[in-house]
């Protein structure tokens, strides 16, 4: 590490006792980000070259910096301040720069940046809650607590969790440039369908809400640090248009349960269903077909996980550096109509069927893989396939080596 050799000059109104502190925590910041919490202001004056702590907003609620290495979300946090006894501290890892295709330009947005140029809010209800989400306004939104119920996320957030926990259905229908991160997502169906309030007994689990949705062309959304579970049909489905996502350092993975009830019943596998790009072969009212584009890097699919690891249609979809692990699972990733999927340096670990086309998909669908590690796999690892080959993503990333992956996407994956 290059310390900032200006320091000295940049802080020489500090009185003595105050710079010699300041320079013992530059000097070892690497090594003791813990301490960031309590000494976040003085190590913001430093300057210090490994992480920036976060600078206390009057509102209550922590900044945000630090950049990723090899698409990794890094750095650490600082203090929140308090909202009448609400929040309190909250030390947060700073958002790191996002990778993949939520950092590309295009349909009027420069890159994902959620909230940034707009004031912090801390929220302790979830009527604040609806309120800050709602409209197009940029804003910093950080949550502590639990919130029940269904969300809707309007254009230009950054939610951001301390500690915090949704239990419901969270949505992002039509909306533009959000991010939402260090998050806990519970859906409707904790072991039980019926929990959810629109399931139907006629259709099953099918019938309700996703933990999380993105659709309608929704773009540049960047989920990161989230832990989804127990969606009652998905745990985040990206459908009808949306565009330019990117999943990182996320973990999926559901309660037991079945699914016995209605048409679209799926038994035992218990529609334990994680993520589906595009929800038809055939899109009338969305432009799937130039759509449904997305980077999952550094995210694990564990517990219970059956199906749709993602389950892909359409969309150049870029899986590096993942993790699958769930035993229980028929299927990890799926092409089905017209997708482009390139899954590289990633891991597979006790699971049947890496990766498969759907029944009739292999004329139009593709699937490259390279540098992967299958660990006690059986079943299929499809290549190949007749649509075109999905080979050079259009943006930077730097894989890490599949050695200790396993290890640190199970220690870092999820809330930070």
């Amino acid at each position: 590490m290059t310390l900032n050799p200006s320091w000295p000059d940049r802080h020489a109104f500090l009185p003595h006792p105050l710079r010699a502190l300041v320079a013992r925590e530059h000097e070892a910041c690497v090594t003791r980000r813990d301490r960031l919490a309590v000494y976040g202001f003085i190590v913001w004056l430093a300057g210090c070259g490994c992480s920036d702590a976060s600078k206390t907003d009057p509102s209550g609620a922590a900044g945000s910096g630090g950049a990723a290495g090899n698409g990794a979300a890094a750095g650490s946090g600082g203090t929140a301040g308090s909202d009448e006894g609400g929040l309190g501290e909250c030390a947060v890892e700073p958002q790191g720069e996002v990778v993949g295709w939520a950092s590309l330009p295009d349909l009027g947005v420069t890159t994902t940046v959620g909230g940034a140029g707009g004031p912090t809010v801390s929220v302790s209800t979830i009527a604040e809650l609806r309120t800050h989400l709602a409209g197009t306004a940029p804003k910093i939104i950080q949550l502590k607590g639990t919130f029940r119920g269904n969300l809707t996320i309007g254009s230009n957030k950054t939610i951001v969790g301390c500690g915090a926990r949704i239990e419901g259905h969270v949505e992002m229908s039509g909306s533009v440039n959000v991010i939402l991160r260090n998050m806990t997502v519970v859906g409707y169906a904790v072991g039980d369908c019926t929990l959810d309030p629109t399931y139907d007994p006629s259709v099953g689990c099918s019938s309700g809400f996703d933990a999380i949705s993105i659709q309608r062309n929704a773009h540049h959304i960047w989920i990161d640090h989230c832990d989804i579970s127990d969606g009652t049909d998905g745990n985040l489905d990206i459908t009808n248009g949306a565009n330019y996502v990117t999943v990182s350092w996320t973990k999926f993975h559901y309660s037991p349960r079945a699914d016995d009830s209605g048409n679209d019943a799926t038994g035992l596998a218990g529609h334990r269903y994680a993520n589906l790009v595009g929800s038809t072969d055939t899109p009338v009212t969305y432009d799937d077909a130039n759509a449904l584009n997305v980077t999952w890097h550094h995210n694990w699919w564990t517990d219970n996980v059956a199906q749709r690891q993602p389950r892909v249609r359409f969309g150049k979809n870029h899986l590096f550096n993942n993790l699958w692990s769930s035993s229980a699972g028929s299927y990890c990733i799926r092409a089905g109509t017209s997708a482009q999927i390139l899954v590289e340096s990633s891991v597979f670990s006790g699971i049947a069927n890496p990766q498969e086309f759907y029944e009739g998909s292999e004329q139009t669908a593709s699937i490259t893989s390279a540098d992967n590690v299958y660990d006690n796999t059986t079943g299929t690892v499809a290549t190949g396939g007749g649509g075109p080959p999905f080979i050079m993503p259009p943006y930077a990333y730097t894989p890490d080596a599949t050695g200790s992956l396993e290890d640190s996407i199970q220690r870092l994956s999820g809330p930070r």
